[in-house]
């Protein structure tokens, strides 16, 4: 009896690829739940693999390495964030401070937002890797694009403070949950940290 011909690394079998768009789609679910729940460095595509229903092959053929399944993974969970630049860009620069705040804790109050964010976050804080990662996303997707808006001296740097502003917030309320600011109205929030933010966007150095 001859042997099956063995099959070309990487490649996923005929009948896992055959529904493509649900097989990425389930994989890319099972690595947020993964990166959420272990983190990073617990996190093997095996594992995410074996939560997807699929075999180890088929992440690899689709994404390539685990760091480039959480890439892909933080793509698609960042992706409502990844709008944040318009609050800068559609208006004027007076009132970006607010416009930016509130879109901001606008996703994270969400739910549906809020848990792929957390997964994030989570394995970026504990690994660099994984750090490195949502970085260059960070940098490219948004930061860059709202310093592009900013016509003010040291834009980057600005986009920068007002980024970490915002992100050092939502880690305190969303990530430790740090009281009295978790269980605070977002509304006040808003209204405390929005000055802050407008004043790193737009405020003479």
């Amino acid at each position: 009896m001859t042997s099956a011909t063995p099959r070309r690394r990487g490649r996923p079998p005929r009948t896992e690829s055959a529904d493509t768009p649900a097989a990425r789609d389930r994989i890319l679910a099972a690595a947020r739940e993964e990166f959420s729940e272990r983190g990073y460095d617990k996190t093997s595509v095996r594992g995410i693999a074996k939560a997807a229903g699929v075999d180890s092959a088929l992440v690899h053929h689709y994404f390539g390495t685990k760091e480039q399944v959480f890439e892909a993974s933080v793509t698609v969970a960042f992706a409502p964030a990844m709008e944040a630049p318009k609050a800068v860009e559609e208006g004027p620069l007076e009132g970006v401070g607010e416009r930016l705040t509130r879109f901001v804790f606008g996703v994270w109050e969400n739910p549906a937002t809020r848990t792929p964010l957390l997964a994030i976050v989570r394995s970026a804080v504990n690994n660099e890797t994984a750090a490195a990662v949502f970085r260059r996303i960070i940098a490219t997707q948004v930061l860059r694009r709202i310093a592009g808006r900013l016509d003010v001296p040291d834009a980057e740097l600005r986009a920068e403070l007002a980024a970490a502003q915002l992100v050092g917030v939502a880690i305190l309320r969303y990530v430790i949950k740090v009281e009295p600011l978790a269980s605070a109205d977002p509304e006040q929030i808003i209204e405390r940290v929005a000055p802050v933010v407008q004043a790193h966007l737009t405020a003479p150095l």
